[in-house]
């Protein structure tokens, strides 16, 4: 039997955008299953998406071999384009020589995914993923309820 893997989905939704947000993971563990999930008052989409990796990797108690899923493009072309690498080599500039948006979650997310080396997988929102259709729920309802 092969090495067992923490599957972490996340995804962020805001009503407004900027506007109310709610993000929200769900971390998957051989027969174990956690959610959690927030609000921010006012932000963007992409800081809620954001803000829904780091959370679940900060959830995280042990180093094991761990996939992130998540619908944004955003997040998961940041680390396998290698944007986030040149984003840190060229002093938090974009390709455009603009300063990153969201540096301070990239910064963030940066240091967990040093320490527990992630692989990053795209999956379509809003289709057939149980876990990733959960957390869009659990997003909406955080900025619902506020």
């Amino acid at each position: 039997m092969g090495e067992q893997v923490l599957k972490i989905y996340t995804d962020g939704a805001c009503s407004g955008n900027p506007g109310k947000g709610g993000w929200a993971c769900v971390l998957v563990y051989g027969d174990k299953r956690k959610e959690l999930s927030g609000f921010e008052r006012e932000t963007t989409n992409n800081r809620m998406e954001l803000t829904a990796v780091i959370k679940g990797l900060e959830a995280v108690k042990v180093k094991v071999k761990t996939e992130i899923y998540s619908d944004s493009s955003y997040v998961v072309d940041a680390f396998n384009k290698g944007w986030l690498k040149s984003w840190q080599k060229n002093a938090w500039k974009n390709s455009q020589k603009q300063p990153v948006k969201n540096r301070d979650l990239w910064e963030r997310l940066a240091e967990l995914a040093e320490k527990f080396a992630p692989t990053f997988i795209w999956v379509k929102g809003h289709a057939s993923n149980e876990f990733n259709n959960r957390c869009d729920e659990l997003a909406v309802a955080e900025y619902k309820s506020h």
